[in-house]
């Protein structure tokens, strides 16, 4: 196989990146789009020159890999259909809605040789950045995420903790370790039925704590990241690109001109791992631990007082 045939699940904002990423790759060609709104996928596909489909089964005899970009309550489902038919697949975050799920859905895909990536694409911008490199572990995380409600009601089938914290949580995984001793979270709902803010405590068995906080109902967007390493401290803005590094190493915080295109970076390292050429930069074994810190810390969450 030298081409890869990619479909893309779902029609919406994140699909129509996703398509277009297929479409210009030299290693993939765009092999249809599924939704469940036929019109709608016929729409975007036409875009491309590539067929639609409502169909999923269908969908997926016509492709060797498909990127499943639809609300986060169907990338379980939908990425087990792709699996079990024998399709390599990419799946935004998160991956499932349960560690459980996650697990099963990474050992599954293992079993039948595919590859199964998510969509974390955060990691390639800290990688970037180089704060990844950084063998030191982190004392302290704190992290904020924040921003106005999605247009169209985005991402509006889960709470902020599956739909913005999970990008934080994923990266605390990769520089704090896979195993939380404990975690204590809070939240409310502010537009939606589900949990539109949020703040989540953990605490780490390398010994670090990370102090997450999100929000899709602020009226300003806010990204920040500060991390505290026993030689010193990096504090960044990444929207003003402010700059603070007490530490001994290198750190960037405008990653440009290395990382242009996170997406289309992600999605070129799954089509080379797909066809050989290369080991999947996010494998979904990886992304399990973020899955179970999202799942214990809504738990949490809805177990207070303050969800209202």
């Amino acid at each position: 196989m030298t081409r890869l045939r990619v479909g893309v699940a779902g029609a919406g904002v994140f699909g129509n990146y996703h398509a277009q990423k297929a479409a210009a790759s030299a290693r993939a060609e765009l092999a249809g789009i599924f939704d469940v709104d036929l019109a709608r996928a016929e729409k975007l596909a036409e875009t491309f020159g590539a067929p639609g489909f409502s169909d999923y089964a269908a969908f997926l005899r016509q492709c060797d890999a498909v990127v499943i970009a639809v609300p986060a309550t169907w990338h379980e489902p939908l990425a087990r259909e792709a699996i079990e038919a024998h399709c390599h697949v990419l799946v935004e975050k998160p991956l499932a809605l349960s560690g459980l799920a996650a697990r099963d859905l990474a050992d599954e895909a293992a079993a039948r040789g595919r590859i199964l990536q998510v969509g974390h694409q955060e990691r390639f911008v800290a990688m970037a950045m180089g704060v990844l490199a950084i063998k030191e572990t982190p004392k302290l995380i704190e992290s904020v995420r924040s921003g106005p409600p999605a247009p169209g009601g985005r991402a509006g089938d889960v709470s902020v903790i599956w739909d913005l914290m999970i990008h934080d949580l994923d990266l605390a995984a990769m520089m704090l370790g896979r195993e939380f001793t404990r975690v204590e979270a809070t939240g409310r709902r502010v537009h939606s039925p589900y949990l539109d803010e949020a703040e989540a405590r953990f605490e780490y068995a390398s010994g670090g704590r990370a102090i997450l906080r999100a929000s899709r109902a602020a009226e300003f967007r806010e990204r920040t990241m500060r991390v505290v390493y026993p030689s010193g401290e990096i504090d960044i803005d990444f929207l003003t690109r402010r700059l603070i590094n007490t530490t001994p190493y290198e750190v960037k915080v405008d990653i440009s001109a290395d990382m242009p295109d996170p997406l289309g970076s992600a999605d070129e390292g799954f089509y080379a791992a797909c066809l050989g050429l290369a080991r999947s930069p996010v494998p979904a074994h990886g992304a399990v631990a973020a899955v179970a810190m999202a799942e214990a810390a809504e738990a949490s969450a809805l177990a207070g007082a303050n969800t209202d």
